[in-house]
Formats: structure tokens, C-alpha cells, sequence
């Protein structure tokens, strides 16, 4: 399916013309970084496949998950950032293989004005994201550890379509802010509880989840 097929029901022929012109297509594999906190916002990514994880990290390394892009998708942090040329406050990583459209942060204003539908895809893409972020952070105020693991678990499978979480209990808890030895005991506990399988570094989902 190539570029405008992709995105006809999303924006204008005009639009697609000017991305045509003006946007370079990158590919990166799964685990590579896209964005760092901290590194100057210079594109916009706007997924053609894949997955991208977006996280915040504390001063101890540990990694909060606030959402997942995908296809057809792009990261509001990254509007917001280049929008007022701040750093970026959030890491973006290659959940699996992505492909990407690098929309240059020159084009966001221009094409605010010009574009209709790319107006709406900014404003509609921020309000989804915020929702994402609200619900973020209500499971950290108001959810036991054991609700968010359970959330996270069922996130994860429905961001890579599989039962099948390839994951360490460390990377687990580095993406949930916790100790690996509570992630653990917690996934101990519900696989006695025959909602999960555990494997060496996989978790398999089962349906009681």
C-alpha cells in the first residue's frame, strides 16, 4: 500500500502531495530509541508500521509507560515540544520493527495553517494522548501495584497482538517504576492463580486474565 492509500481517509490529496515532497520515510529496528529525554525535537514521527513505546524517566533510570503509537498514529509529546522548541520530556523506543514518516518540525506551523485534516489529526491526536496520560494517572493514585500489573499485562498484549510478552520481570518493573522483586512475587501470584505462565523471560497470558 503505498503513501497516499495509506492516509486518504485521514488527509487531503493536497497534504499528501506536500508530504510526498517534503518527508523522508525511516526505518529503525525493535529497541532502538527514536527520542531521548533531553535531545532537541528535530521531525515529528508519523508511524506507517510498528509500534513505538513512550515513557518518562526518573533520575534513577526507572521508566514510567504513559502510551503506545501506532500505525497510522503520531506522538502528541513531540507536537507539544516542537511547538514551543523545548527539549523533549518523554523516550520514545521501537516496541517492534518501525517504519515512519520523519515530518520535519518546519512543516507543523505551515501545514497548521494550510491543512485542515492536519489540524484536526494534531488536536485530535493531543486529546487522545491527554485521555491516555489521565488514565496513567489515575491507576498510579488510585490502583493497587496488582491492578496497574494486570493493566499493563493486557496493554502490552493488545499493543503487539500476541499473549506472548517477551520481557524480563526487570524490564517490567523498570517500565512500571516498581522493584523487579515485587513484579516478581506479584507474577508468582497470579500464575498460582492460573491467569498467567511464566517462562524465562516471556509471560504467557491466559484467558482467566
Amino acid at each position: 500500500m503505498n503513501l497516499k492509500d495509506k492516509f486518504k481517509n485521514i488527509f487531503e490529496p493536497e497534504l499528501l502531495d506536500d508530504i510526498e515532497a517534503k518527508v523522508k520515510t525511516i526505518s529503525v529496528k525493535e529497541g532502538d530509541i527514536i527520542l531521548n529525554i533531553g535531545q532537541t525535537v528535530k521531525v515529528i514521527p508519523l508511524l506507517l508500521h510498528g509500534i513505538l513505546r513512550i515513557t518518562r524517566v526518573d533520575d534513577e533510570g526507572k521508566e514510567l509507560l504513559l502510551y503506545y503509537v501506532h500505525a497510522n498514529e503520531s506522538c502528541a509529546m513531540t507536537f507539544t515540544c516542537c511547538m514551543q522548541q523545548f527539549p523533549s520530556e518523554i523516550k520514545a523506543i521501537a516496541e517492534t520493527d518501525v517504519e515512519f514518516l520523519a515530518v520535519p518540525i518546519s512543516m507543523m506551523d505551515e501545514w497548521m495553517m494550510k491543512y485542515p485534516t492536519w489540524k484536526s489529526f494534531v488536536m485530535r491526536t493531543i486529546r487522545t494522548r491527554f485521555n491516555e496520560l489521565l488514565n496513567a494517572i489515575d491507576q498510579l493514585a488510585f490502583q493497587k501495584l496488582d491492578e496497574r500489573l494486570i493493566h499493563y499485562l493486557k496493554e502490552k498484549s493488545k499493543a503487539t497482538g500476541s499473549s506472548l510478552i517477551n520481557l524480563s520481570h526487570e524490564q517490567i518493573a523498570n517500565e512500571m517504576a516498581s522493584s523487579r522483586e515485587v513484579i516478581s512475587r506479584l507474577l508468582k501470584r497470579f500464575e498460582n492463580e492460573k491467569k498467567l505462565l511464566l517462562y524465562r523471560n516471556q509471560i504467557k497470558l491466559l484467558k482467566e486474565l
